[in-house]
């Protein structure tokens, strides 16, 4: 186990491009932190450059409160896992999991207990003699997770580990990341574009855009308070409802006039943008209760959740919401919304910075 430190980490390529932007994050021992963001956002890079596979331009990068910077990846006590696996294909599996406790020199006892015992965590020892051809996709994966941990490294870095699976299957392999995690109380880094995946793994997320952290926190923190409309529309899926809209004496108003309670009162911003999550808007049949309307296009069966797609009625600006999947609705119907003051989310409509309750 260990701490890693990135203390205003940069990547600068030769041709001058910044892949990415001076990053602090202090990860602490047995932590599991996921790099999220879209593809190009620098998170791969990152994820590298902790590795070592990737030359650091600027900053700090510590490792047990040890700077590693110009230590080669094998001096570094860190194990990487790749979406690819990178197996021996002529190994059998035990081969490939010994590999490299071999190369270290591990006495042969010592190596036999230490595969034999990770494998059956991973419930591979049935399949120690097999080759990885006679592999599933989701058995492969976990072998090279095998080949890791046998290491015993300070740290473990994921690199995508399950975009090569299918659905069903990343389900099962991201529980058993998560639940081998947990056991070992190990330090993690995780990268991945798929926001579940980041949801559900992490101790703490850090969402990465255009090589800038746009925000570090845990799950809920940033699905709750997302200091950004990057953040806001990235995490949560459906996305959040993004309108524009006008602070006026506490109230937000809409380009149809209907308006939103809200204890915002600044008075020296009236461009805003109001970010309303689909599943916190709720279809009332109480009048008074009714705070905005919805002109229903197109609804998404998906048995247990009902997607309803439209616009906020009178305007062009797209919605959705999510209800329970028995509601019945009809196209071109017009919803009465309503929404908790807690739940309604105010950007600035320049800086797209989350703009503070007061």
């Amino acid at each position: 186990m260990a701490t890693v430190t990135l203390d205003q980490i940069s990547k600068v390529y030769p041709n001058g491009f910044k892949a990415i932007h001076g990053v602090d994050l202090a990860i602490n021992d047995g932590e599991m932190i996921v790099l999220v963001g879209p593809s190009g956002c620098g998170k791969s890079t990152l994820l590298r450059m902790i590795a070592g596979l990737e030359t650091i331009s600027g900053g700090t990068l510590s490792i047990d409160e040890q700077r590693v910077n110009e230590r080669e990846p094998g001096e570094r006590d860190i194990a990487m896992v790749f979406q690819n696996y990178a197996l021996y294909p002529h190994m059998t599996v035990f081969n490939n999991m010994a590999y490299g406790l071999r190369n270290r020199g591990v006495p042969k006892d010592e190596i036999e207990k230490t595969v034999n015992d990770v494998a059956q965590m991973l419930e591979l020892d049935h399949l120690l003699k097999r080759r990885p051809s006679q592999l599933s996709g989701g058995q492969r994966q976990r072998v090279a997770m095998g080949r890791a941990i046998v290491r015993r490294p300070k740290a473990f870095l994921f690199d995508e580990p399950l975009s090569n699976l299918d659905a069903k299957l990343r389900v099962q392999m991201r529980l058993e990341i998560k639940k081998l995690q947990r056991n070992l109380n190990t330090t993690a880094v995780y990268v991945t574009h798929d926001q579940v995946e980041a949801m559900t793994l992490a101790d703490r997320l850090v969402v990465l855009n255009g090589g800038d952290v746009e925000q570090i926190g845990s799950p809920l923190e940033v699905y709750d308070e997302p200091q950004s409309l990057f953040v806001a529309t990235f995490i949560g899926s459906p996305s959040m409802n993004i309108i524009p809209a006008k602070l006026d004496g506490g109230r937000i108003v809409f380009d149809n006039g209907e308006t939103l309670p809200t204890t915002n009162t600044n008075t020296e911003i009236r461009d805003v943008v109001a970010g309303l999550r689909p599943e916190h808007l709720q279809i009332t049949d109480n009048p008074d209760e009714k705070m905005i309307s919805m002109t229903v296009t197109l609804t998404e069966s998906l048995g247990a959740d009902l997607l309803i797609y439209g616009v906020l009625a009178g305007t062009t600006h797209e919605m959705t919401l999510r209800v329970e999947g028995h509601v019945k609705i009809e196209d071109n119907a017009t919803l009465p919304l309503t929404i908790s003051e807690s739940n309604i989310h105010l950007f600035d409509k320049d800086t797209e910075k989350r703009l503070p309750a007061r």
